[in-house]
């Protein structure tokens, strides 16, 4: 086909030269991108299998910050071999670097207001992962800039830019990490699960408490719970009273995350004790009030 269009020299030697060494750049940079996310994901996979091998029930709080600290490094290193690569695909296309300082600087200054969201969630994200918010694994509730209801569930992915978070009903929430106000770790270091036990006024509101203490005793002495307790659930007294019941509330300090397993464990048994003593409990008992807590 050359015979009827012959090449200029010149284009000739720009394709044997210059576009051959963008295609080795792209092709280099794309192997080089998806070597570092093979390693990342070899390097979390490790994490979580040692943490898996051991007879622990919970990650630790330096597995889960490990963990963290591999997926924001995989992906800052990711986005270094792809600027780079862009530049050196713009060398070769002909574009002076060095004389594109100036405008470069124009344009950033534009770019920076118009995108001072994504440079805030990328600050946001730096200052979640060293200051140890929260990581990998965590059951975190997440207040967010606009919203009315919280992200609440299992952080399973955490960037500079952004959060995912998997919701009980297995939905995968996105929060940019910069329209994030509020973070509530429910699996930090402890948790305590708060159970009120609603009684008829009429009840007897000792043996009610002699009641609870023999549940969080047996539940102490269980060889499953106990597992999961840090100590012996405690009776707090009386919470509130009000016109047609009274409340009693009973405290279980847990492993992290583990506030709700114990906390529907716990009622099930307390409801049934107090059946079994003639003492109908309200409807109320089922909902718990499982909180998170730090050492």
């Amino acid at each position: 086909m050359s015979a009827f269009w012959p090449l200029p020299p010149d284009f000739v030697f720009w394709l044997q030269n210059n576009f051959l060494e963008m295609i080795l750049w792209i092709l280099g940079g794309m192997l080089a991108a998806r070597a570092v996310g093979w390693a990342g994901g070899k390097i979390t996979g490790r994490i979580d299998r040692t943490y898996q091998q051991t007879d622990a029930i919970v990650r630790t709080e330096a597995a889960k910050h490990r963990h963290s600290v591999a997926q924001v490094v995989t992906w800052v290193v990711v986005a270094l071999i792809y600027v780079l690569v862009a530049i050196r695909v713009l060398q070769r296309l002909g574009f002076p670097i060095t004389s594109l300082v100036a405008p470069a600087t124009v344009l950033g200054a534009a770019l920076g207001f118009g995108a001072q969201r994504i440079v805030q969630d990328i600050l946001s994200g730096f200052f979640i992962i060293t200051e140890r918010q929260y990581g990998y694994g965590d059951v975190v509730q997440l207040a967010i800039t606009g919203t009315a209801g919280d992200a609440i569930g299992t952080v399973e992915d955490v960037t500079l830019r952004v959060t995912r978070v998997r919701s009980a009903e297995g939905e995968v929430i996105t929060v940019p990490n910069g329209q994030i106000v509020k973070a509530v770790n429910l699996s930090k270091d402890w948790a305590r699960a708060v159970i009120d036990v609603p009684v008829p006024p009429s009840a007897d509101l000792s043996r009610v408490t002699e009641l609870l203490k023999s549940v969080g005793e047996e539940a102490y002495r269980d060889s499953r719970l106990t597992e999961l307790l840090l100590d012996e659930p405690t009776v707090m007294g009386v919470e509130s009273i009000e016109v047609d019941q009274v409340n009693l509330r009973l405290v279980a300090r847990t492993l992290p995350g583990k506030q709700f397993e114990v906390g529907r464990e716990l009622r099930a048994r307390i409801a049934l004790t107090l059946r079994n003593d003639g003492i109908t409990v309200s409807p109320e008992l089922s909902a718990d009030r499982p909180v998170g807590g730090e050492q």
